[in-house]
């Protein structure tokens, strides 16, 4: 359970805003969009390596 305590002259928008940000954190709404279908092992697999391989060519081209 997510609490967030309001503080004194503090504008709901604010605190709404924490709200979010620490739901985002839990990683909740991610499980869940995970949890819609089911990814055989070896599809999930192949996913993260190509995700690997993406995220070294970004780092890569960032060094120049």
């Amino acid at each position: 359970m997510i609490i967030v305590n309001v503080k004194d002259n503090e504008s709901v928008d604010k605190a709404l805003k924490r709200f979010k940000k620490k739901f985002e954190r839990t990683g909740v709404l991610k499980e869940l969009r995970a949890r819609t279908f089911f990814l055989k092992p070896s599809v999930k697999q192949r996913k993260q390596k190509e995700r690997a391989v993406y995220k070294q060519q970004l780092f890569a081209n960032d060094n120049y």
